[in-house]
C-alpha cells in the first residue's frame, strides 16, 4: 500500500480509505490487545484485580500523553517541512523528537515509580484494590519509556509513507501480549504480575522495534540520526501535540472521576462496568483515531506545499467519511453490547445486567463522537495547536466532567452512563463553529 501511495498524490475517497486502512487497523489492533489483557484479568484473575487495572491505568495514560503529544505534534511539524522540500531538516528535527521523548520517558519512569502508592490512594484505592494497583503499576513502570515511544511512532509511520509497517509492529505487540497474558496468568499461574508482564513486553516490542528501523538505513522519508537542540521545533512539536495531550489526560482525569463516583454509589462492579465500556471505547474510538491520524500528513504535506484544492478535497473527503463510520460505529455497538457484556462478566450475573445497560446508553456517543476527534487532530495537521487542543480539552474535561456531575443529578445513576453524550454534543457544536470560522484562511472552502 505504501509503495503505490505517498502524500504528494491526489487523494479520491477510495485512496483516502487504501492509505489510512493500515493506522485504523493499527489503532484496533493495539486497542484488542488491551482489551484481551482485560478479559484475562477479568475472567482468570478476578473481579478486584480488574478494578484495580482500571483505577491504575489512567495514570498511565497521563503519562503517555507525552508521548501521543510529540507523535501528534512532530508528525505534523516534520510532514509540513518535507512538504515545503527540506529533507535534511525534517530527519534533524525527526531525531530530535524521538531522542526527547525517549528522556521524558526514562525520567517520568522513576518520579511515578516513586510516587505509585500515594497517587492510587488519592484515586479512591484502598486495601487489597490499592495493592494490586501497586503491583500492577510497577511492572508497567519499567517499560514506560517504551509506551511513550510507541505512542510517538505511530503518526510518524504516516509521515514516513510507511502506514503498513506501522501495522506489522502493532500485530508483532498485539500477538506479544496476548501470547504472555495466556502463558503467564493460566499455566504460569502469575496472574496480575502476569497480565503486567505481557503488556510490558507488548510495550517493549511496539516501541524499540520501530526505533530500530528508523536508526538503520531504510527506503522510508525519514531517518534517525545525529541532530542539534532546537527549542523552537520542540516548542512546536508540544503546541501542535497539546490537543492530543489535552485529550489523554482530561479522558484520564474523567475516568478518575467516574472510578470515584462509581466506588462511592455502586462500589467495585460499577467500575468493573465501567472498566468493559473502557476497553469497548477502546476499540470503536480507535477507528476514529486510527482515520485522524492516518489522514493527518496528508493534510500537514498539502498545507506546507500549498496545494490548496487537495488539501481541501481530503478534509471535506474526510468529513464525509467520519460521519458514515459515526453510524456503522453505533449500530455495531448497540448489536453486540450483549456479548461484549458477557464476555468480560458473565460470570456475574448483576454485573453484567449493570454493564449491559452501561454499554447501550454509552455507545450512543459514537455519533457525535466522530467529528469532533477529526476536527481536532485537522486543526494538528494544520500546525494549529491551540484551537486543536481549545476542542479535545472542552470536549473531555469540561464537557463531559461537569455532565458526569450534573446529569446524575436529574437522571440518577443512568446519567452516569448519558454524561458522555451530553459532551460530545455540546462539543460538536464547537468544532462546527471552529471549522465555519477557520474555513478561509485555510482555504477549505
Amino acid at each position: 500500500m505504501s509503495k503505490t501511495l505517498s502524500l504528494s498524490d491526489h487523494f479520491t475517497t477510495s485512496r483516502l480509505l487504501r492509505y489510512t486502512l493500515p493506522t485504523v487497523v493499527m489503532m484496533i489492533a493495539t486497542s484488542i490487545y488491551s482489551v484481551v489483557d482485560g478479559i484475562f484479568v477479568s475472567n482468570f484473575v478476578g473481579k478486584t484485580p480488574f478494578a484495580a487495572v482500571n483505577i491504575i491505568w489512567p495514570i498511565f495514560m497521563v503519562i503517555g500523553s507525552v508521548g501521543f503529544m510529540m507523535g501528534a505534534g512532530g508528525s505534523a511539524l516534520v510532514a509540513k517541512i518535507l512538504g515545503e522540500g527540506d529533507t535534511q531538516r525534517a530527519n534533524r528535527t525527526f531525531s530530535l523528537i524521538v531522542y526527547t521523548t525517549l528522556a521524558a520517558g526514562i525520567t517520568l519512569s522513576l518520579i511515578t515509580f516513586i510516587l505509585l502508592r500515594p497517587i492510587s490512594a488519592a484515586l479512591g484505592a484502598e486495601e487489597e484494590i490499592l495493592e494490586c494497583c501497586v503491583r500492577y503499576g510497577r511492572i508497567l513502570l519499567i517499560a514506560l519509556p517504551t509506551f511513550l515511544l510507541q505512542g510517538m511512532f505511530q503518526p510518524f509511520m504516516v509521515a514516513a509513507d510507511k502506514p503498513s509497517l506501522g501495522l506489522k509492529i502493532a500485530l508483532m505487540a498485539g500477538a506479544t501480549n496476548i501470547l504472555f497474558d495466556y502463558l503467564l496468568i493460566i499455566p504460569c499461574n502469575l496472574g496480575l504480575e502476569g497480565a503486567a508482564i505481557a503488556t510490558a513486553l507488548s510495550q517493549c516490542v511496539a516501541g524499540i522495534v520501530p526505533f530500530i528501523y528508523f536508526r538503520r538505513p531504510n527506503n522510508s522519508r525519514l531517518h534517525l540520526g545525529a541532530t542539534r537542540w532546537d527549542g523552537t521545533a520542540i516548542g512546536q512539536t508540544c503546541l501542535n501535540g497539546s490537543s492530543e495531550m489535552a485529550t489523554n489526560i482530561s479522558t484520564s482525569i474523567v475516568v478518575m472521576l467516574y472510578n470515584y463516583q462509581l466506588l462511592r454509589h455502586i462500589g467495585e462492579d460499577g467500575v468493573a462496568a465501567y472498566g468493559v465500556i473502557g476497553y469497548v471505547l477502546f476499540i470503536f474510538i480507535a477507528v476514529f483515531l486510527g482515520y485522524s491520524t492516518g489522514s493527518a500528513p496528508i493534510v500537514s504535506y498539502n498545507y506546507g506545499a500549498q496545494r490548496h484544492e487537495e488539501l481541501r478535497g481530503v478534509v471535506w473527503r474526510s468529513f464525509r467519511i467520519i460521519v458514515a463510520l459515526s453510524m456503522g460505529l453505533t449500530i455495531t455497538a448497540e448489536l453486540l453490547a450483549p456479548a461484549l457484556s458477557h464476555l468480560f462478566v458473565g460470570y456475574d450475573k448483576e454485573l453484567y445486567a449493570l454493564t449491559l445497560r452501561a454499554l447501550r446508553i454509552y455507545s450512543l456517543s459514537f455519533l457525535l463522537c466522530g467529528v469532533n476527534i477529526y476536527t481536532s487532530s485537522l486543526f494538528t495537521a494544520l500546525n494549529n495547536g491551540v484551537v486543536s487542543a481549545i476542542v479535545s480539552f472542552s470536549r473531555t474535561l469540561v464537557f463531559e466532567s461537569g455532565a458526569v456531575l450534573l446529569i446524575p443529578l436529574v437522571l440518577g445513576i443512568d446519567g452516569i452512563w448519558w454524561a458522555v453524550s451530553f459532551a460530545e454534543g455540546a462539543a460538536l457544536v464547537m468544532s462546527i463553529a471552529f471549522v465555519v470560522r477557520y474555513r478561509h484562511r485555510y482555504n477549505l472552502a
